[in-house]
């Protein structure tokens, strides 16, 4: 166990069906490591589609009883699932640290943020109201009522391996579905660790249902895919694998949500506050050693402060302290995997070999470590352009005028996330309406909140998650005609 990670009840190296950690049918294990490291954490079970099966067994059998429950019983348990996260923050943060490599403090954020949509989906659970639509003639009455979509099959990802979970599992369980879920392989510690409070907080037995495997993700996906015991996929990753996931899907017609790759833009005009832009900037790009999906990737400048700006930025990352979560004073933890270090390091050497000069960092310092990085004269035939980083690089490109801006902002297939400063309440209004993203950040560099939907357009996705619309994901309309 990685010496920093303090001993917890909440570290299970087990599967969970049916209100049960369980092993693998192949009595297979993978190790589970720290990225800071290489350290063994801990090891979980290999499963593979015969588990899969039995876990989608065991939640449609349980959903005949779970879809009943009250929305008032429902409320109240995640309630009590809400309580004992946040009692147990400090082990939930080990944990995601541990595994994860985000500095402690992150963690704690984290498990805050997560604990919120659990917190907000009790509340929702309320409220799935219907409709009395008024009849056209005297002896019909028309109703509309909302029932549970069914069986949710929900994949996520390792960067957000609680809050990813939560924010799915709270508004499934709160529209009265049942789920499987299979965690990304780097960090399922995390969301196992939510399993067995769910079992505390007197969640019944089936209700949730976790998978692990590291060999079987292709196989496990298709199969949560193509059941037709799993009436709704949630997944959250890479624009491939959902392109895939939903063709897979189309075979029973299945209901999907996919959360997928961004290339967001933060475009900061002559009139902002330049250092409130720095800022955002601070906490949209470098937030997670650059590894979220609504990081900035290409950050657009204005000509007539793009200097001043790059100049601050500049000062606020040489701040940075790179090293273990764990440590204290530590800002930024290390990449997740050498296959990510390899993207940075490729996307530096080719905006370098293409222009590109380096302001700040640039260098892989060890493992899985990468220096928070600044690249200035940036230009659109850079790799970064059009492929997301997912690291700590701020890639700085300078336009003259707001036309050019939104050209460059939405020359791209993605839209997930986009963030602009300016202080012109015109501009501000023409931009955010121009911007082709499912979220747009104002003059702040963060987006995500509990009672806000999330989501967004072109490749980046279907659907919402949290807010009221994310409950409606996990619902469907059934109208009733009553003759009197």
């Amino acid at each position: 166990m990685t010496p920093q990670l303090k001993k917890t009840n909440l570290l299970k190296e087990a599967a969970f069906i049916n209100g049960k950690f369980v092993g693998a049918s192949t009595n297979q294990r993978f190790a589970v490591k720290d990225p800071a490291t290489g350290e063994v954490i801990g090891e979980v079970p290999e499963m593979d589609v015969t588990d899969c099966k039995k876990a989608i067994d065991v939640a449609s059998n349980t959903l005949k009883t779970w879809k009943k429950t009250t929305a008032k019983a429902r409320s109240d348990m995640l309630e009590r699932w809400y309580d004992l996260m946040i009692e147990n923050k400090e082990s939930l943060a080990q944990i995601l640290t541990a595994e994860n490599g985000k500095n402690l403090t992150e963690s704690r954020g984290e498990i805050e943020y997560g604990a919120s949509f659990i917190k907000w989906f009790a509340e929702e659970a309320r409220r799935a109201y219907g409709d009395v639509i008024p009849s056209p003639v005297a002896d019909k009455r028309l109703i509309v009522i909302q029932q549970p979509v069914g069986v949710v099959g929900i994949v996520t990802p390792w960067n957000f391996p609680n809050a990813m979970i939560t924010r799915k599992l709270g508004a499934a369980l709160a529209a009265g579905c049942t789920a499987v879920v299979k965690p990304a392989h780097e960090t399922p510690f995390s969301a196992l660790a939510l399993c067995e409070l769910a079992n505390q907080a007197g969640i019944p037995e089936g209700v949730i249902n976790m998978v692990t495997t590291q060999k079987h993700t292709k196989d496990i996906g298709k199969e949560m895919a193509e059941s037709e015991k799993v009436h709704k996929l949630s997944f959250t990753g890479s624009t491939g694998v959902g392109k895939l996931l939903m063709e897979q899907g189309a075979s029973t017609i299945k209901k999907i949500s996919l959360e997928l790759g961004g290339n967001a833009p933060f475009i900061v005009f002559n009139d902002a506050d330049v250092d409130a832009a720095v800022e955002g900037a601070i906490g949209s790009k470098f937030r997670n050693t650059g590894q979220t999906c609504v990081c900035s990737n290409r950050l657009l400048i204005q000509s007539g402060i793009y200097d001043e700006f790059a100049k601050k930025l500049v000062e606020r990352v040489k701040k940075f302290k790179v090293g273990h979560g764990f440590e204290e004073g530590v800002t930024h933890g290390p990449l997740i995997s050498e296959a990510a270090v390899e993207k940075v390091k490729r996307h530096v050497d080719d905006a370098v070999s293409k222009g590109a000069s380096i302001a700040q960092g640039g260098k892989h310092i060890k493992g899985n470590f990468y220096e928070p990085t600044v690249l200035l004269d940036m230009n659109t035939s850079m790799a970064i352009t059009t492929e997301e980083t997912f690291g700590p690089v701020a890639a700085l490109y300078k336009f003259s005028n707001e036309d050019e801006a939104i050209e460059l902002a939405n020359d791209t297939p993605f839209g997930l996330a986009g963030y602009f400063y300016s202080r012109d309440v015109g501009r501000i209004w023409r931009v955010a309406e121009a911007m082709e993203v499912g979220m747009v950040g104002v003059n702040c560099g963060s987006v995500s909140f509990e009672s806000a939907p999330f989501g967004g357009i072109k490749q980046s996705g279907l659907g919402r998650e949290g807010s009221k619309y994310g409950l409606e994901e996990y619902l469907e309309k059934k109208f009733i005609c009553m003759s009197i």
